[in-house]
């Protein structure tokens, strides 16, 4: 049976818990992309059910992914549960799985970016031009911005050797910011 629990066998291997509460934290303040997409609706009052459908389907999908991830490696999971995909799993049609698990994420990878990547966009639009005009009707400056942004994208994807490096940093930086000290920051102003 694959164990269900961390080991935690020393103080160090108990304060490597704690690794995980910047992710926690990066997962909690992603709720950003909400208000523009309340934006985009005709009847504001459906996005209740937007919210709703969005959480229910996200948490069936991770939960099947983290179960049959469980059921597939059991205790050769890695942290990186795609990482595992880079071996030959032992079942009958395994490179079939693994490509069809690839594709999956590269597919989930290019509908992502978008969302992830408008609000990004208007923003640092925002912070280095506040008193210019929208940004839409300014095309050199939308290019600038994109093309700013995908280079930096790019390099930090080549460079950073793991995916927590990301989140922990975003979490413990960024994410605190965003969930803590803003909305206190507003409320005090």
């Amino acid at each position: 049976m694959p164990r269900l629990l961390p080991d935690v066998t020393d103080l160090t291997s108990f304060w490597k818990l704690f690794t995980v509460f910047p992710v926690l934290v990066t997962a909690f303040i992603c709720h950003y992309n909400v208000h523009n997409i309340a934006n985009e609706l005709k009847d504001t009052t459906q996005i209740g059910a937007v919210v709703r459908t969005s959480l229910a389907s996200c948490s069936i999908v991770y939960i099947m992914t983290s179960v049959f991830g469980f059921l597939l490696f059991g205790d050769a999971t890695l942290a990186d549960v795609l990482a595992n995909f880079d071996t030959d799993l032992g079942i009958p049609y395994s490179y079939l799985l693994n490509d069809a698990v690839r594709v999956s994420y590269a597919a989930h990878l290019m509908l992502v970016f978008p969302i992830v990547f408008y609000p990004l966009r208007i923003n640092i639009d925002g912070l280095f031009f506040p008193f210019a005009s929208p940004l839409p009707q300014s095309t050199k400056r939308f290019a600038f911005i994109t093309s700013g942004l995908l280079l930096l994208i790019f390099l930090g994807a080549n460079f950073i050797p793991s995916i927590w490096v990301a989140f922990q940093f975003t979490g413990a930086t960024a994410a605190v910011c965003l969930g803590f000290i803003f909305p206190a920051a507003v409320t005090l102003r």
